[in-house]
């Protein structure tokens, strides 16, 4: 959290936290907190609020175990609401769906940081029939060889297929070259990340 100490007064002893998918950018839900909540969330790593509607300390998922792993929470500039930024352990909203705001609510390019955790979890557990599995399996020789030849199929889609074959093969360059980053222990955001520091 940055320097500024929550104002907790100018909310009756209650702010709002708006949470975040730590990964994707995705507003999962709103909920309140007060100092108590705010200390149990920074004592547990678990995101916890006050209930309104049970009047008592609430954690995220103690019920169901669907619960928000703390990442980082920030206070805005006026000192009344925090950004709680979390990682899911299953659906935030009672309904089913992962946010409270339903299923369509993520930033489009947010899919891009989960299908990068997806790669990197298969990078770590190598699951059997998986084609990424099979990828890492191969070596970076062959990750390489893969990334090669998408970036040619892409190039040559893009001056003779339509939108719809370019499309594809794009799709499939960003996946291969997400797998032959994290076969050298780089995250995808660390293209992102060079990316941006080009840009500032």
């Amino acid at each position: 959290m940055n320097d500024k100490l929550p104002d907790f007064a100018k909310g009756d002893g209650l702010l709002p936290a708006i949470v975040q998918h730590a990964l994707t950018g995705e507003v999962l839900m709103l909920g309140y907190m007060d100092e108590a909540a705010l200390a149990k969330t920074r004592d547990s790593g678990l995101v916890t609020f006050f209930s309104r509607s049970k009047q008592r300390l609430w954690t995220k998922g103690e019920t169901s175990g669907d619960v928000l792993k703390l990442v980082e929470l920030t206070i805005d500039c006026d000192a009344d609401t925090f950004l709680v930024k979390a990682l899911p352990a299953g659906p935030t909203c009672h309904t089913g769906t992962t946010s409270c705001f339903g299923n369509d609510v993520a930033p489009a390019l947010g899919f891009l940081a989960e299908l990068d955790a997806l790669v990197a979890s298969r990078h770590a557990d190598r699951p059997e029939g998986s084609y990424t599995t099979k990828l890492f399996d191969g070596g970076i020789r062959r990750i390489a060889q893969k990334v090669g030849e998408e970036g040619v199929e892409t190039a040559l889609a893009a001056v003779a297929e339509d939108d719809e074959a370019l499309l594809g093969e794009a799709a499939d360059l960003v996946f291969h070259l997400m797998v032959v980053l994290r076969a050298r222990g780089l995250g995808f955001e660390r293209v992102v990340q060079k990316l941006a520091s080009r840009h500032r």
